[in-house]
């Protein structure tokens, strides 16, 4: 079986300056999603008014807060309320690691609709076009939590070829590599999925709610092969993870709006 090669969390160094993989990933994320969302920009049927420049700069700066508040302050509460109730400073310690991508997602749904409030366009037409440019950024972020060895997965079969040791947990069992299951999944196929569902004019709120399901869905499946978190918000009882069942209210939210986008119409 394979042995996780335990990468150092540092990347580059120079002298007292320190960038590490986890601040990488963050930076490649970003950075991909500004590229997609200029290529999505210049589609003929890309939402009125006309997107500028600027409206993605402004954009992205919202995004980014959305992500790392959302990120930390889920963490916070769906997973280790008792940890930061004791450790409050830590909170604000981001660079240790500990973001919740639901978190995320509900911080970056917020800072969505405030940015589409200011610039006085609907916010289905805003989430139509940033979803499909998010996938790649997952993407990158499990890759990151193999670097980091984080987020390993259940033990496994001792015969499958990819099983993996991770020597931080200490206890030598074969398990699944599920950070690259995750980021085979719910990033790279569900990119090319949302990519080319949202290369036609679709009704609103019809990508965002195929994010949502198509998201929520291989989710839900991979976390059967991810190694449950020892933390949470007592959900130990039931059949399935606290990922699990967030993602299923991600797909009743998909389900919901892809029904009402589906009395929209098409836009002309």
């Amino acid at each position: 079986m394979w042995v996780h090669p335990q990468f150092n969390p540092v990347a580059l160094q120079w002298g007292p300056i320190a960038i590490h993989w986890y601040g990488l990933k963050y930076l490649l994320a970003f950075g991909m999603f500004f590229f997609l969302m200029r290529r999505r920009m210049a589609l003929p049927w890309s939402p009125q008014p006309v997107w500028a420049p600027k409206d993605l700069d402004d954009l992205l700066f919202y995004g980014v807060l959305g992500v790392v508040v959302g990120g930390r302050l889920g963490q916070v509460l769906f997973y280790e309320p008792l940890h930061y109730l004791a450790n409050p400073l830590q909170i604000l310690m981001v660079w240790k690691g500990g973001m919740s991508f639901h978190g995320g997602l509900l911080g970056v749904i917020v800072a969505l609709a405030l940015w589409a409030r200011a610039r006085g366009r609907h916010f289905f037409d805003v989430t139509d076009m940033v979803a499909p440019c998010v996938p790649t950024g997952l993407m990158v972020g499990r890759i990151g939590n193999f670097i980091n060895g984080e987020l390993w997965g259940r033990v496994a079969p001792a015969d499958l070829p990819w099983a993996m040791v991770f020597p931080r947990l200490g206890d030598g069992l074969p398990r699944h590599p599920s950070q690259l299951y995750q980021s085979l999944t719910e990033g790279l196929l569900l990119f090319v999925l949302l990519w080319w569902f949202a290369s036609r004019p679709r009704a609103r709120g019809a990508v965002s709610a195929w994010f949502l399901i198509g998201y929520g869905g291989l989710r839900f499946f991979t976390e059967f092969y991810r190694e449950p978190d020892h933390f949470d918000i007592g959900l130990h009882a039931l059949p399935l993870s606290q990922g699990q069942m967030l993602c299923l209210l991600m797909v009743a939210a998909g389900a919901a709006i892809l029904a009402w986008s589906r009395r929209q119409g098409r836009p002309a």
